[in-house]
């Protein structure tokens, strides 16, 4: 467990590195003793000192292939606020981040609030106004994505952007445990998933998510965007790449990125 000052010191060091697109040394390494609670305490400090509105959460690290890909054992959690969302018709910069990545998702768009403890798969889907297709840009302030799960807790779960593509499906109307999802970057595939590749059904994330947040006083609200968890493995972003991702009954989503040389070695 961190001191009040360790915890500042750490929200500081995340708070100067995604301003100044220079990685810092894993959280972990820097201080042994941070746990889970210090790391999502550290990301509050940075959520409210930012002050923007809180459009949704997600679950990150949700999938087998993206456990074993950052080298945890349980998924990571963070908030999602206006100036993260992107615009398909816009192209990105990718020397705005550090080493940036996509992931490929199905989106939960809220109708209710959420209950937070006790919060079942069956209150989920109930609240659930659609689903929809979604990209989300993840980025890591530590460097080499050398993360353990307080670092990537503490980093906003490595979070830095997303996009919905257009389709708002109930979800009545699909089986959201069988969405296949196929990633293309510039035209080839890059990556292939299901959604029951996120916890086994993205919609069991979602209620985890609820769960665990509410020790924390944070509640999931009726319009409130939640991004559960990647179907397929992270992606290398490159400057000029465009991102295509189709979802059986979700249809399509995209995000471009400027032809312009990126930060880092980022091409």
């Amino acid at each position: 467990m961190l001191s009040a000052d360790q915890r500042a010191e750490a929200a500081d060091r995340l708070r100067d590195a995604e301003r100044d697109r220079v990685p810092i040394p894993p959280l972990t390494s820097t201080w042994p003793d941070i746990d889970v609670v210090d790391a999502y305490e550290i990301q509050l400090l940075n959520i409210r000192r930012r002050g923007r509105p809180v459009l949704g959460h997600k679950v990150g690290l949700s999938s087998l292939v993206m456990q074993q890909m950052m080298g945890v054992d349980e998924p990571d959690y963070g908030h999602l606020l206006d100036d993260m969302a992107l615009d398909e018709r816009h192209s990105v910069p990718a020397r705005k981040y550090c080493q940036p990545r996509v992931e490929v998702e199905v989106g939960f768009v809220l109708g209710a609030d959420l209950p937070g403890a006790g919060c079942t798969e069956e209150d989920v889907l109930a609240a659930t106004a659609a689903l929809a297709p979604a990209i989300e840009l993840i980025d890591s302030r530590i460097a080499d994505w050398r993360i353990g799960l307080a670092d990537t807790i503490a980093d906003n779960a490595s979070s830095a952007g997303f996009v919905l593509g257009p389709a708002r499906v109930p979800p009545g109307a699909v089986d959201v445990r069988k969405i296949e999802a196929t990633l293309r970057r510039n035209g080839e595939v890059v990556a292939e998933g299901r959604s029951d590749a996120v916890l086994g059904n993205p919609v069991t994330a979602v209620a985890w998510l609820a769960r665990r947040v509410a020790d924390f006083g944070v509640r999931l609200r009726a319009g409130n965007i939640v991004l559960p968890g990647s179907c397929t493995k992270a992606i290398d972003v490159r400057a000029g790449d465009r991102f295509q991702a189709d979802f059986t009954g979700l249809g399509r989503v995209s995000l471009t990125f400027a032809s312009t040389t990126s930060w880092g070695g980022v091409a």
